[in-house]
């Protein structure tokens, strides 16, 4: 019978094969896919020149409350921070909030 010590150095070798196969796997995949573009006249160039939709420019949002004990912020989007919940939100509006762009 194997000893926990061993089992856990087995698990680690196999979990190393594992990783070298998926990644042997992987760029045979990706070989062949780019061989398959390229017997049908698809230049890989382009199609990442012109990616649908193109890149979503990442929107700031302004602050309107703030943790005056740790700093923290947030602007009203999203999961409500830990800090808020349960709290009167009045108490930690940022003053001016609601007038910067």
């Amino acid at each position: 019978m194997n000893t926990y010590r061993e089992l856990l150095g087995k698990l680690n070798e196999l979990t190393r094969e594992i990783e070298l196969a998926r990644e042997r796997e992987a760029q045979l995949l990706a070989a062949r896919v780019l061989e398959v573009l390229a017997e049908n006249g698809v230049d890989v160039r382009d199609l990442l020149k012109s990616s649908p939709g193109g890149k979503r420019s990442a929107r700031r949002f302004v602050p309107k409350y703030l943790n005056p004990v740790t700093g923290a912020t947030w602007s009203g989007r999203g999961r409500k921070p830990a800090w808020l919940i349960g709290q009167d939100l009045e108490k930690f509006l940022i003053p001016d909030a609601g007038d910067r762009p």
